[in-house]
């Protein structure tokens, strides 16, 4: 409930650069939508409960696409969070685990990230921005600067545009016709059903335990992706829990109306 001072040329003429970039990639904003109809489900609710403005559920869009994809910088998952940020906010990370690849703990990481920027800037775009660049990177500008107003910092480019590139992708999600962008419903991704089991003790081959399970690897693998090798090693009888996709989840995901 923040608002966007679109009448300053400068505020408005950003937010036009990241309206065209996305509004005129087709192909890639045509799928960002459809895949946000199954992830959006299960992150809204986390934000909710921490919370945290539901707009921040465009941060992955724009971050990953929800895809579980590494950067140079060695960010990786959802959010794109790097391991050592991560792991301050809770993840797991070891040779059999990467729970930043996993869509509701990595949620929870990022929204305790967001809090405690907030608790610093008291500003949601302050702590979008932060997010990009690091709390302690904002704060020198801030320092430097003399200013705790996003739209008045001059910043690198990449923070810069960022918080417009969010702003743009809620401006064009909320209302796609608009834009001139229609997808019928049915032609969106849905999200996969599945049922939960517990684990407290090592799986030594996946594979098998996939199998075990009426499984193919494959699914197995796309419902779990914090698994990350062929094993899980749990020496402390940590309880997991693993998702099974459930009877018919390939026919039920895509093509049906709602």
């Amino acid at each position: 409930e923040e608002n966007v001072p679109v009448h300053f040329n400068d505020v408005k003429e950003s937010l036009d650069r990241e309206l065209l970039s996305n509004v005129y990639w087709h192909s890639q904003t045509i799928l960002l939508l459809k895949r946000a109809h199954r992830f959006f489900p299960l992150i809204e609710p986390i934000l909710k409960q921490y919370g945290v403005p539901d707009d921040f559920k465009y941060i992955p869009v724009i971050e990953s696409g929800f895809l579980n994809i590494g950067s140079s910088a060695g960010a990786r998952g959802y959010w794109q969070l790097v391991e050592a940020t991560a792991k301050e906010n809770g993840l797991e990370i070891n040779e059999d685990i990467d729970e930043r690849n996993h869509i509701e703990k990595s949620t929870i990481a990022a929204c305790k990230f967001f809090k405690k920027a907030f608790q610093k800037f008291n500003s949601w775009p302050m702590v979008a921005a932060s997010y990009n660049m690091g709390i302690t990177g904002l704060s020198n500008q801030v320092q430097n600067q003399g200013t705790t107003n996003f739209y008045d910092l001059w910043l690198n480019t990449e923070t810069g545009r960022y918080v417009f590139r969010i702003i743009a992708m809620k401006l064009i999600f909320e209302n796609p016709e608009m834009y001139g962008i229609v997808i019928p419903k049915k032609n969106l991704y849905k999200p996969i059903p599945t049922n939960d089991i517990t684990i407290d003790s090592s799986i030594t081959n996946l594979f098998s335990f996939a199998k075990s399970q009426g499984l193919s690897y494959k699914a197995f693998k796309t419902a779990n992706p914090w698994l990350v090798s062929t094993k899980l090693s749990n020496k402390t009888n940590k309880q997991y829990t693993i998702k099974i996709p459930a009877n018919g989840f390939r026919e039920l995901t895509f093509g049906e109306d709602e």
